[in-house]
């Protein structure tokens, strides 16, 4: 499954743009993703106000009316984590992101013990992100089957033998929910790596291109349903690993120039919150010819 990870605008005075935004979760609609996860970490999630996130969460839900399932990220500590749930579950929502706890480092069962403080307080599903300070172990994945909400895994490691071993412990451990609970390839720019973790099992990547070249996109991963080698390659070679490389250059680019590929899809999406930074004019000019490139690459298929 391909999903969408939406970004979010802001005017030149700092506010969340909601006409941009409903414009921009349109478009993501019609490009077809199996769901969308707004407020998450493409949108910006520790930038929000809680009314912000409320407003971003209710107008997706509203624009997508009914046609693709509306998820939102939520975090912070456990408490912020609790709050951001049921104000998700209030806006419509129909399941969470956890994103790793704030600041905090602690084992693989405190991260189980967060993610169950976290699920008393919703009934909506929940999937885990693994990624930072927040790593699980096989041992943890399992008992997050005893969890009847934890719908999921989300990986940003990157890890793929570790993540093989989360996988192949689910799926041995005999508990009722193994076969139905889901994984998840949610590195940076997921399709370097799609290939990798469909051969452990994980199908489902998230795709931050699909916010700016939504034809890209859903052409790489056509080809990667039917098993399109040569389309496969060209794109990888044409755009996404002259992407990554300039995505790269700064910390923060995984967000910051995705939303300057947004802007040069005519979307007035503004500036990044800080800490992110935006990207010099080179480096968006260089965006600018490395998109034109796909897209000839594309043409050529």
């Amino acid at each position: 499954m391909l999903l969408s990870f939406p970004l979010t605008p802001f005017t030149p005075d700092d506010k969340v743009d909601l006409d941009v935004f409903a414009e921009h979760v349109g478009q993501q609609v019609a490009a077809g993703p199996a769901a969308l996860y707004v407020a998450c970490g493409t949108g910006e999630f520790t930038a929000l106000h809680q009314d912000e996130y409320r407003d971003v969460v209710a107008t997706a839900v509203r624009v997508a009316a009914g046609r693709v399932p509306v998820y939102s990220g939520c975090g912070g500590g456990p408490q912020a984590a609790r709050d951001f749930a049921q104000l998700a579950a209030e806006a419509g929502a129909v399941g969470l992101l956890l994103l790793p706890p704030y600041l905090v480092s602690s084992t693989p069962a405190g991260l189980v013990r967060h993610v169950r403080y976290v699920a008393s307080a919703t009934r909506l599903p929940i999937t885990v992100y693994q990624r930072a300070n927040a790593i699980l172990d096989p041992a943890a994945a399992v008992a997050l089957l005893d969890i009847p909400t934890v719908v999921g895994i989300k990986d940003g490691r990157g890890d793929v033998d570790a993540m093989l071993r989360l996988v192949t412990a689910v799926r041995a451990s005999g508990h009722p929910r193994a076969a139905s609970f889901g994984f998840l390839n949610g590195l940076p720019t997921a399709e370097l790596s799609v290939q990798a973790y469909r051969a452990i099992g994980v199908d489902s990547y998230s795709s931050a291109v699909l916010c700016f070249v939504p034809d890209i996109a859903t052409a790489f991963h056509r080809a990667v349903q039917a098993d399109d080698a040569q389309t496969i390659r060209t794109l990888l070679a044409e755009f996404y690993l002259p992407f990554v490389a300039l995505r790269d250059a700064v910390p923060g680019y995984a967000v910051s120039l995705v939303k300057a590929g947004a802007r040069l899809s005519g979307l007035a999406m503004g500036s990044v919150r800080p800490p992110l930074v935006d990207p010099s004019d080179e480096h968006v000019a260089q965006l600018a010819r490395t998109i034109d490139r796909g897209r000839a690459a594309l043409a050529r298929l």
